[in-house]
């Protein structure tokens, strides 16, 4: 479980609830991290957006003008913005819901 994600000497430190480290990851190895939930981190590198577990592995991945622009992470959910709709996807990136805005 993540409770935690440090940026440190050009590394992300994933930290559990006890502030202990479960994993690390160079920063330009991953990209940019947008946000995290309790189970997966987002992260954005090359036009693509990448949600990796604790561990660093790759659940799943499409790239941004597929999804949209991020918006946050919430719970098991992730938020894009596109053509004036939020899209709420799972870890898989697979769409739940959508809205107009």
């Amino acid at each position: 479980m993540i409770s935690d994600v440090v940026d440190k000497n050009s590394m992300y430190h994933v930290l559990d609830d006890r502030n202990k480290e479960i994993s690390r990851e160079f920063m330009n190895n991953v990209g940019k991290l947008l946000g995290n939930g309790a189970d997966f981190m987002v992260f954005e590198k090359n036009s693509m957006y990448y949600v990796r577990d604790e561990k660093f592995k790759e659940i799943s991945r499409d790239f941004t003008n597929n999804l949209g622009e991020f918006r946050n992470v919430s719970g098991n959910s992730i938020n894009f913005k596109k053509n004036n709709q939020i899209f709420t996807r799972d870890e898989k990136l697979k769409e739940k819901a959508r809205r107009f805005i």
